[in-house]
């Protein structure tokens, strides 16, 4: 990610919290359910990782490999389940996204290569690859904004129900529809930061 250290710290907080939320929606609900919340727990906490700025941690060269293999495979786990439910989909979008940047990441001359990290983005050789593929980058942001937006609709409360069933029910923190969905916004959120920022 090229930008401030402070958006990135800003970043990796809002990206961890959020997998720590969808490791205790982990302990609710249906296998499925539990299913959704491994997985997005896995993509926030990787997409922390990928945030946190390089001049506090130089990530390894093989650190990028290490992004690809891991969200290949999440790719696949997503592809396998994305036959029965779509909202892995969404899931499999994510990954491969997460695999994009890490390629883009660790090429030769960008600013994760370049200088060890993604410390000092400014001056690094942007002609080669900053940004990744123009297209596919353009693309990507366009999904994860019409994500976000499609999911902050779903996040504004209807007259009608609010007003037959009074709001949100008590209960576990985990069984809470409408934080799981601020979990996903949230992540759709800065995935689309992490994308414009590549």
């Amino acid at each position: 990610m090229h930008g401030p250290a402070m958006s990135s710290w800003l970043l990796m907080a809002l990206c961890g919290v959020t997998g720590a939320y969808c490791l205790l929606r982990m302990g609710n609900g249906t296998q499925e359910e539990r299913r959704t919340a491994r997985a997005e727990a896995l993509m926030g906490f990787g997409m922390a990782a990928m945030a946190v700025p390089a001049a506090v941690v130089t990530p390894p060269v093989w650190g990028w490999a290490v992004y690809v293999v891991l969200f290949g495979g999440a790719a696949l786990r997503a592809l396998w389940f994305a036959r029965h439910k779509g909202h892995h989909l969404h899931h499999l979008v994510g990954s491969l996204a997460m695999v994009y940047m890490a390629v883009v990441m660790a090429a030769p001359g960008s600013g994760a290569s370049a200088h060890g990290g993604q410390a000092g983005h400014g001056g690094h050789q942007m002609a080669q690859v900053a940004g990744g593929l123009p297209l596919l980058t353009g693309v990507l942001l366009v999904y994860y904004a019409a994500y976000v937006l499609r999911s902050g609709a779903r996040l504004i409360p209807v007259a009608a129900t609010v007003g037959a069933g009074g709001g949100p029910t008590g209960g576990a923190w985990g069984a809470r529809p409408e934080l799981a969905l601020a979990c996903r916004l949230t992540m759709g959120i800065a995935m689309f930061a992490m994308l414009l920022t590549l």
